[in-house]
């Protein structure tokens, strides 16, 4: 045993140890599902100049939802209640402080302007000019200030800071051009009068009130002003509001005042008892997908196993540590990955395999390097393309989607940690005892395994057919456009829909009976929570008054006498700009994917990817509407897995092609070569794909209501990804290179390695 591995051992030792401390000391952020939350409405004040309109009070509810996400508040719910209110819903504040707090931060106006001092005044006194503001200041002193000079909408960015040798904090601010002229402008009339003098200092207002009135300093010379078009806020700000002040100034003032009419603490929309199902479920799942690894893969599938478990602990401590959200399907998100993180293992277990057929003389230790370094590239490749989707829908998208993009980012960061220098380190270990050399059938990389060996037997020509998969592929494709033409069925997030708030007489009543009584009226997707203004709040898609009495009449069956105490009409908590952002971010993904694909391998593979993308992404959703389930949040988190899994598949089979043809001789054809590849890897397919159905399917059958369909759309996506890896993106890839063929650039690598050494991906 060499020392670098026991010196690998102990380093990953101390990094899931200090995982462990992470997990145990940091209490997760919990969504409005898991735990509940508050809820606040606001009645938007328009003026003659802007009324409050519905489109005006959807400008100011995208503006409050760039604030909120700003200010670290993942997973909230914003939607437009009526002609001019919003209803905000926030995770995790559980007392009437806290929502004080919330409402405060949140509904503020945050106009901010810039005006010149003229003088000290009385606290009572009156301005002796119109257009002057009497402003008690940050200072303690009362000032008079002159008309606005500088507006909230003449900066361009806002940002926390502590600067060198200081332990203040401020807020740096950028202006653009007009506003740095005039910054430079009254800056420097202001350095014209002395120290000491109100004439020197300047007032920075956020709605009405001076938070900041500094004196120019000494070095600035009279009429030149501070130049650069940028300024620090300063006020004796902590780092919290420092951070929060930038957010209010990044995300703009509000296009109308809002009135805090309502606030009220909400229970969690999912019952005790789904959210049970569903941690069942995963377990069952984990289980059944670690019994499977281990029986084809024996002593190295029981170390990969182990290796997902610190998989787990790794995910759950960087999502703490970096105070995510989480909510229950960003929770089956990371149960499926550690399903999907096995894919890693499976490369490299595949390859070693290979490689031990091929030289069994050189070894166990040998094989498991040579696959661990074969395997690279495509586990590289792959979980490249999946970070580049997951960093544009964080930085392009908002709400719901900037958190699943840090959600996948998490999940892809700790496979690979626990891929390839976990699972590495306990393999290592394993297969340098003496007797597992003396009997290698024990470490499970002895033979190539059934599934390879019935191929080889076989050699079936797929590239043969390419027309007839193609034609397949295609088929499908019109059949699921069919279904979308013929109409989606949305979900509330982006229909909008009736907020119910009901009093039950029967107090012993709980949540979980009132969500079976909805479900038994015909909503069973209807979001069901407790209050503390009512005993019950309802929120449906648009039903009409006949279907919300049936609403009440199932919930007389067990809860008494009902009163329907509140029915507000809601908009959509996925609006217009909310979808516009997503399907930007969707499309920029697709590119990003489809260049990166063109620059490590060739425009033609990235192409074929992406063609198989979307045909995977539009089956799901064709089958979806086939079958009337709702298209809502969930799908959508399902939807962008999906993307992931299909780029996933198809870029080890692309690695694989790459491979061969690098390696081909003149008169080698490029079908056979890449039918070989996609061939070659089945194994790995198959492997991959039963160890994730088995956490799919305990989701889909014991998991609830609640992530059935998520975990339904899932299983779809993961047969069809799999199919158009092999049946779709690798004919497509022969096609385009019958038109455009790829050169035989030889790398050193592959040129040393030895035919046929390669193993199966």
């Amino acid at each position: 045993m060499s020392r670098g591995v026991w010196v690998r051992f102990i380093l990953v030792l101390g990094l899931l140890a200090g995982c462990a401390a992470l997990a145990v000391n940091v209490k997760p952020n919990l969504g409005l599902d898991l735990r509940g939350g508050a809820q606040f409405v606001f009645e938007a004040e328009g003026t003659e100049q802007t009324p409050a309109t519905a489109e005006n009070v959807d400008k100011t509810l995208e503006v409050l939802r760039g604030r909120v996400d700003a200010l670290g508040v993942a997973e909230s719910v914003l939607v437009r209640q009526g002609e001019n209110r919003i209803l905000v819903e926030l995770p995790g504040v559980t007392s009437d402080e806290e929502a004080q707090e919330a409402e405060e931060r949140i509904g503020s106006t945050a106009k901010l302007t810039i005006h010149e001092v003229l003088a000290t005044a009385q606290p009572e006194a009156e301005p002796s000019e119109e257009g002057n503001l009497v402003l008690p200041s940050d200072q303690g002193d009362t000032l008079e200030v002159g008309p606005t000079v500088i507006q909230g909408e003449e900066i361009t960015g806002a940002s926390a800071v502590q600067r060198e040798q200081s332990v203040e904090w401020v807020v740096a601010i950028d202006f653009n051009g007009p506003g740095g002229r005039t910054w430079a402008d009254i800056t420097g009339k202001a350095a014209c009068n002395p120290s000491g003098d109100p004439k020197r200092r300047i007032a920075i207002v956020l709605d009405g009130e001076v938070i900041s009135s500094p004196e120019v300093n000494q070095g600035i010379g009279c009429d030149v002003g501070i130049r650069g078009g940028s300024t620090d806020i300063t006020g004796n700000f902590t780092s919290d509001e420092s951070k929060e002040l930038a957010a209010l100034i990044e995300g703009g003032a509000l296009p109308l005042e809002l009135r805090a009419i309502s606030d009220r603490l909400v229970g969690p929309s999912l019952g005790a008892a789904a959210i049970d199902a569903s941690v069942e479920a995963g377990i069952i799942g984990l289980i059944l997908t670690g019994l499977f690894i281990v029986i084809v893969y024996r002593l190295v599938g029981l170390m990969a196993t182990i290796a997902l478990g610190s998989y787990a602990l790794l995910a759950y401590a960087m999502l703490v540590g970096l105070g995510s959200t989480l909510t229950l399907p960003g929770l089956a998100g990371f149960v499926l990955a550690i399903g999907m993180a096995i894919d890693a293992n499976v490369l490299v277990f595949e390859r070693a395999r290979e490689e031990y057929a091929a030289y069994p003389s050189a070894g166990l230790r040998r094989a498991l390097a040579v696959g661990f370094n074969k395997a690279w590239t495509a586990i590289i490749d792959s979980n490249v393309t999946t970070l580049l989707a997951a960093g544009l829908l964080f930085f392009l998208g908002s709400g719901p989607i900037k958190g699943f993009g840090v959600t996948l980012s998490i999940g892809v960061i700790a496979s690979m940690i626990s891929a390839l220098i976990i699972a590495r380190v306990l393999c290592d270990l394993a297969v340098a005892n003496k007797g597992v050399n003396r009997k290698p059938a024990i470490s499970g990389l002895g033979d190539v395994g059934k599934v390879r060996a019935w191929l080889d037997r076989k050699d079936p020509d797929i590239m043969k057919n390419r027309g007839r998969w193609l034609a397949v592929s295609g088929a499908a494709t019109v059949f699921a456009i069919a279904g979308i033409a013929q109409g989606l069925n949305l979900g509330v997030e982006f229909t909008g829909g009736r907020q119910l708030d009901y009093s039950v007489t029967n107090q012993d009543m709980d949540v979980e009976q009132a969500r079976a009584a909805v479900g038994d009226a015909g909503f069973p997707e209807a979001v069901v929570q407790t209050a503390d203004t009512a005993d019950f709040t309802v929120r449906t898609g648009e039903i009409s008054n006949e279907e919300e009495q049936r609403i009440e009449d199932e919930l007389s069956k067990i809860g008494g006498d009902v009163t329907k105490i509140d029915d507000q009409l809601i908009g959509a908590s996925l609006g217009e700009e909310l979808r516009n952002n997503a399907l930007i971010a969707f499309g920029v993904a697709f590119l990003a994917q489809l260049l990166y694909l063109a620059f490590r391998f060739k425009w033609t593979f990235g192409v074929s990817a992406v063609i198989a993308m979307a045909h995977d992404v539009l089956i799901v959703v064709g089958i979806f509407a086939w079958l009337d389930k709702p298209i809502d949040g969930i799908f959508l988190a399902a939807a962008m897995t999906i993307i992931g899994l299909s780029v996933n598949d198809t870029v080890v089979v692309f690695d694989r092609v790459r491979e061969r043809w690098y390696g081909s001789q003149p008169d080698d054809d490029f079908s056979v070569l890449a039918n070989k590849a996609a061939v070659e890897t089945i194994p790995r397919t198959v492997n991959t794909g039963l160890g994730t159905m088995f956490i799919l399917a305990a989701l889909a059958i014991l998991g609830g209501d609640s992530l059935r369909d998520f975990s339904i759309a899932l299983l779809i996506g993961l047969v069809v990804g799999t199919y158009s890896s092999v049946f779709t993106a690798t004919p497509l890839l022969t096609y385009f290179h019958e038109k455009w063929p790829m050169s035989r650039v030889k790398k050193e690598k592959v040129e040393r390695a030895p035919e046929d050494s390669g193993a199966v991906v």
